[in-house]
């Protein structure tokens, strides 16, 4: 192995160490002792066990013990829900030493590899959480158990920039083979680190046997016995390396490319690696590993996934200037004035969240009709899916009702509108609404642009109106902009922060300035975008100038999915607060008039081109720009934006901005949000003068 105990310690001197124990115990129908490897940091199940180079010792020394007692099997499992989560990250984004780095990574390979080379039968008893390197310790075991109540299995390490380095990337796919291995390595990586349930992990192979978890330890000794004995013989796939495996990778290729557009190096390098395990030759798949991840290891890529998961995973969960939450108000019932698509998304969040009561109002019974009926249509959609049991699926169901009677909201304790975005017509909500309410209940606004200070200005009680953001689809976008009005007093504040946290979602306070954050710097960045087109630049040519950093989405196709109504009227609210910035193009107003949904057209293929009504309607002037020149333009424009927002005090601090778009506008992880990035690409510097982030902010933990 290549660390010693003494430079491991030098490495990583406040590595969280995860202590790695053997004990022997004793088996029904063995002769010979099992040796059961137990994982354990020290800490409770909310500080997960990780591998630094402590830990990896730690390990090896467990397993020369392991070794020496001449066992029946070796087992490894891990402390009470939790098996391990990887690496240790905290150790790994402050390795600045190149040598360092490639240590870390061979000897992973090293320690993990003894499992897999020896004669002596190894067991994986993953009982809890299991991600990155724990999920290649277990797959390093020659068999896996999996406990039923496992809440986080998954390869996370593409969604970081990187890929899994420990064996994954050629241990999977010739167990379970090379599709499956794409769909969990960067498929699911991919899509917003998508886990996987126990169910999946047992049908594609990656477990052997699932036990219950109250006695899962003493079931997989059990079931380990047999397999010692040969009663068991677990089953492995057929592995196709033919055309099986040229399919699979040319689907891997396909979403890297769909999804980052050669952005990511990791998710490049996970694809090579998954080619190469092809060939089944570890020594050639590991040393390719840990080329790999030594480089990356140094990259910037890698400093910036670990900026947005310390975001995500830290600064969400205490949002800065947030009330202490003992002053939030308890929720038993909540009322949506609305009916819509996007009230009815809303109502079905709010009754699968909290399932209390849920009342929908409009200004129709046909409305308020349609809308009940989406719900529980959708409640339907999760019983098919067996997400929800039958009785559970009646309770929801009955939860949720409509009335044109707003006295039905009198014992509401929060009521949200989801109305038409005119300003005049949310005034009117909020006064009659105010007129059936208790004076405690929270009156909150969906809008996405409008003055929330504006909108109580008429309020008997302006002081417990709150604007409440959610993003489209409701259900998937996990960011929810929470907009503190002039008035609006720290109890209607504090409840609604403690509702967001029960709807399961991240969120940011934000000052109540037009658009807030997401849709202000996207309206900025499309409306140069829109500029350039105007002058002449081709759709194609504007659309593309983005690619280079990997984004969701073009601008365009952003546009067609938000809305150009939506995206035209938003723009306008923003040119009246702020007119010499953001620009209404008469070329979207012509397009929005004349009905148009968006730029595009496409082929049986799936090929766009432009439609040629949108071309012929668009009045282009003759200064056309080059891709390079519209991203500069736009980067440019974001970055001021961003310095005005942070002089306005619109949030806290930068990281919140970039919390906003990582979270509400799908910006990828490994470019490190929005402001690391203008600093890294020199923008900030060029149009502010200067970084928005100290130095090493974007390599540290966040507090």
């Amino acid at each position: 192995m290549t660390f010693t105990a003494e430079q491991a310690k030098a490495a990583f001197p406040d590595e969280v160490v995860t202590n790695a124990v053997t004990r022997l115990v004793k088996v029904p129908g063995l002769d010979k002792p099992v040796a059961l490897i137990t994982l354990d940091n020290g800490h409770d199940h909310t500080r997960p066990n990780t591998f630094g180079p402590q830990g990896l010792v730690s390990l090896n020394a467990a397993i020369d013990t392991a070794f020496a007692a001449e066992p029946a099997a070796i087992a490894v499992t891990g402390k009470p829900f939790i098996f391990a989560v990887g690496a240790d990250l905290s150790g790994v984004e402050a390795v600045a030493d190149p040598a360092l780095a490639r240590e870390i990574a061979q000897t992973g390979h090293d320690v993990f590899r003894r499992l897999t080379e020896t004669e002596v039968p190894t067991f994986g008893f993953v009982n809890g959480a299991v991600m990155g390197g724990g999920l290649e310790l277990a797959l390093s075991c020659h068999y896996r158990t999996l406990s039923e109540n496992t809440a986080a299995i998954a390869f996370p390490e593409v969604f970081l920039g990187l890929f899994p380095g420990w064996g994954g990337t050629q241990l999977l796919p010739n167990l379970i083979g090379p599709d499956a291995a794409v769909t969990v390595i960067i498929e699911n990586a991919l899509a917003q680190n998508k886990m996987l349930k126990v169910a999946q992990a047992a049908e594609l192979g990656i477990v052997d046997e699932v036990f219950g978890s109250a006695d899962y330890l003493e079931q997989s000794l059990l079931w380990l016995a047999k397999v010692v004995n040969g009663e068991i013989t677990p089953a492995r796939r057929e592995i196709d390396r033919g055309a099986g495996w040229d399919a699979a990778i040319g689907r891997a290729k396909a979403i890297v490319d769909g999804r980052t557009k050669g952005a990511s190096p990791g998710a490049t390098k996970a694809v090579e690696l998954l080619e190469l395990a092809r060939e089944s030759d570890l020594d050639r798949g590991y040393a390719a590993e840990t080329d790999g991840l030594a480089e990356l290891l140094m990259d910037d890529t890698l400093r910036a996934g670990l900026y947005s998961f310390n975001l995500v995973n830290k600064r969400a969960k205490r949002p800065a200037g947030a009330p202490d939450k003992s002053l939030a108000r308890k929720v038993n019932k909540v009322g949506i004035v609305g009916a819509g698509l996007m009230a009815s998304q809303m109502a079905l969040l709010f009754v699968r969240r909290l399932k209390v009561p849920v009342v929908l109002t409009d200004v129709d019974q046909e409305r308020v009709d349609k809308g009940v009926s989406y719900v529980h249509g959708e409640i339907d959609k999760l019983l098919a899916k067996k997400r929800v049991s039958p009785d559970g699926a009646n309770r929801l169901k009955a939860l949720v009702s409509g009335s044109l009677d707003k006295s039905a909201f009198a014992d509401a304790d929060f009521v949200i509108e989801a109305v038409f975005e005119e300003l005049g017509v949310k005034q009117q909500v909020f006064a009659d609404l105010e007129q059936y309410v208790s004076p405690e209940a929270i009156l909150a606004t969906n809008t996405s642009s409008l003055s929330i200070t504006a909108m109580a200005s008429r309020l008997k009680h302006p002081e417990r109106v709150v604007g409440f953001h959610f993003f489209n689809p409701v259900a998937v976008m996990p960011l929810l902009e929470i907009v503190r009005a002039e008035k609006t007093d720290d109890a209607a504040l504090a409840t609604a922060f403690a509702l967001g946290k029960q709807l399961k979602k991240s969120s940011v306070l934000v000052k109540d300035a037009s658009a807030f954050v997401v849709n202000r710097l996207l309206l900025r960045f499309l409306g140069e975008v829109l500029v350039t087109v105007d002058e002449g630049t081709p759709f194609e040519v504007a659309d593309k100038a983005l690619e280079p950093l990997g984004l969701p989405m073009t601008p365009l196709t952003l546009m067609q999915l938000v809305g150009p109504a939506i995206a035209l009227h938003v723009g306008e609210t923003l040119h009246e607060a702020f007119p010499d910035r953001f620009t209404v193009s008469e070329n979207l107003d012509r397009f929005v008039k004349a009905g148009k949904k968006g730029v595009w057209q496409w082929d049986a293929h799936g090929n766009a081109t432009v439609d040629p009504e949108v071309d012929a309607l668009w009045q282009r002037g003759d200064s056309p720009s080059t891709s390079e020149q519209v991203r500069d333009r736009a980067l440019a424009a974001i970055a001021e934006e961003v310095r005005i927002m942070l002089d306005e005090g619109v949030v806290a601090e930068a990281q919140d901005i970039d919390l906003c778009l990582i979270l509400g506008a799908g910006w990828p992880f490994w470019l490190g949000g929005i402001t690391p990035y203008l600093d890294r690409a020199g923008v900030s510097e060029k149009v502010n003068g200067k970084p928005f982030l100290a130095p090493g902010v974007a390599s540290v933990p966040l507090s």
